[in-house]
């Protein structure tokens, strides 16, 4: 392998010497990318996360007891020799072997193609352009620590995003930098994860450590609902029109599912063992109140409920194992709807939940008049018991605000809307008649059970919708390793000057 000068060439002789590479993770929410590549053997250095209860998230699980790694960041404000300084983690140029993460898609697609060109030769002309900060910050990083990798992630519309290929402009500005490039669209149920998660994966390697961009294999299958199908075409317009005209573009098509795998993760096998909570017994029994979920309250394992080979590892994580039980165990204070979850056919959505509340209305409306109450029709009595049974939203309008889950099939995307509601994701067991609880939030995105969230119920959905699946990102870390263990063709003569020198 031939080595480049400087910085570069370091960090490759540092690796040849079997050190693992460190990662810098930018935006890093609660850290499932760092997870992720945590566990495909890297080394998590520092990250920087804007908000606080994220960022303390990070930090109690990757640097525990470490207060100056739960500080929250603004990337705009703080710069790189900033960090490396305050966090006492080297030189500038050396520090990193790896950036992950990605700004948000708008600080891309806001400025458009020409002027990230613009803003790649002159950033100094672009410093008040608000549009424009969260990419110069990035960008601004990634000159500052010139990693020998990077990895980006963004949802898929950021492929056809204000009219433009916001990952392909990157792919540009990056090889302009020295690097080879390549992204693709990757769902989440093929690589172990109990969720149909489709996300724009970018990967770049320094073209002194690789030639050419590889993404990982699929080790599950699964035959995805036709939405998804359409929602990928949607994001790959732009693509499919320069593949049309002949231009070239750095998209590469995800690799298939072939052989002989096993099925996709279904939501039973996530989270089918964990304790039973039946909200109405729950209510009846005032058990259930209005209020803050905390989640300082141990939940022990159920013993007569079988663990799937799926949570037997999300309980046995090496250095995150919950052998007593799990303190984020709660669901949401739903009175007025336990009822009709409860009547809900697994796969219905609001329309369907919608009828559910008229039926149970009526059959309301009915009992109160056989016990000789006069309710009569849209008087105050009978909009107020309307009022405690049927939803108030639209069912014409909002079709997929609700769903219940299937069993035996993976979920539908965990969002960061689950911070405001849950609806999106109500138990499939009946019984239970409940939105799912932060833990099996969780679980379906693929966090170990001994991974803890800061803040309360609502901070820990949000932080869970907004992270990438640990078992994706650890599939992705793997095939990055790889291009680091061929670092090990460097001469015995080269390692040897490099240990002495360090």
């Amino acid at each position: 392998m031939k080595l480049s000068n400087g910085a570069v060439d370091q960090k490759l002789r540092r690796l040849s010497c079997g050190a693992a590479p460190r990662v810098l993770d930018l935006f890093s929410g609660c850290g499932g990318l760092s997870l992720g590549f945590q566990k495909a053997g890297f080394e998590i250095t520092a990250s920087v996360e804007n908000n606080p209860v994220a960022a303390a998230s990070h930090a109690q699980n990757f640097h525990p007891g470490d207060h100056l790694r739960a500080v929250p960041l603004d990337i705009t404000q703080v710069e790189p020799i900033q960090l490396v300084q305050d966090l006492g983690i080297g030189d500038i140029k050396t520090a990193v072997d790896v950036i992950i993460g990605g700004p948000p898609c708008q600080a891309f697609a806001r400025v458009g193609r020409s002027k990230l060109r613009e803003i790649e030769n002159h950033p100094e002309a672009f410093r008040h352009d608000p549009r424009a900060k969260l990419y110069t910050a990035y960008l601004n990083y990634v000159q500052a620590f010139t990693p020998l990798a990077i990895l980006m992630e963004n949802v898929p519309d950021v492929m056809n995003f204000g009219g433009h290929n916001v990952p392909q402009e990157v792919c540009e500005v990056l090889e302009d930098r020295g690097y080879v490039c390549a992204y693709t669209l990757l769902n989440a149920a093929y690589y172990g994860v109990p969720q149909m998660r489709e996300r724009m994966f970018l990967i770049a390697f320094r073209r002194e450590l690789a030639q050419s961009i590889h993404f990982p294999e699929p080790t599950h299958r699964v035959n995805l609902p036709p939405g998804y199908k359409s929602s990928r075409n949607v994001a790959l317009k732009l693509v499919t029109a320069a593949t049309q005209t002949g231009n070239t573009h750095n998209y590469i098509a995800p690799p298939e599912a072939v052989g002989p795998l096993p099925p996709a993760v279904t939501a039973h096998e996530a989270i089918g063992d964990l304790p039973e909570l039946r909200a109405r017994e729950m209510l009846k029994k005032g058990i259930l109140k209005r209020g803050a979920r905390r989640l300082d309250q141990l939940t022990s394992y159920d013993a007569k409920r079988t663990a799937s080979a799926f949570a037997k590892q999300m309980k046995e994580w090496p250095n995150f194992e919950a052998a007593a039980g799990i303190r984020d165990h709660v669901i949401r204070f739903l009175p007025r709807d336990y009822e009709i979850f409860s009547r809900m056919s697994p796969g219905d959505q609001y329309p369907q939940a919608y009828e559910h509340a008229l039926t149970m209305f009526k059959e309301k409306l009915k009992e109160a008049r056989e016990r000789g109450e006069s309710i009569g029709a849209n008087s105050p009595e009978y909009e107020d018991l309307h009022k405690s049974i049927v939803p108030p939203y639209d069912h014409t309008k909002f079709p997929n605000k609700w769903r219940k889950m299937w069993r035996d099939y993976p979920a539908r995307t965990i969002m960061a809307h689950l911070g405001k509601d849950s609806y999106s994701h109500i138990h499939y067991d009946s019984n239970q008649a409940r939105t799912i609880s932060v833990r099996e939030a969780a679980r379906l995105q693929s966090f170990p059970d001994g991974f803890v969230f800061s803040g309360a119920m609502n901070q820990a959905f949000q932080q869970i919708g907004n992270a990438v699946p640990p078992l994706l990102a650890f599939a992705l870390a793997k095939t990055m390793m790889q291009a680091f263990s061929e670092v090990g063709s460097l001469s015995e003569e080269s390692k040897t000057s490099f240990v002495s020198a360090g």
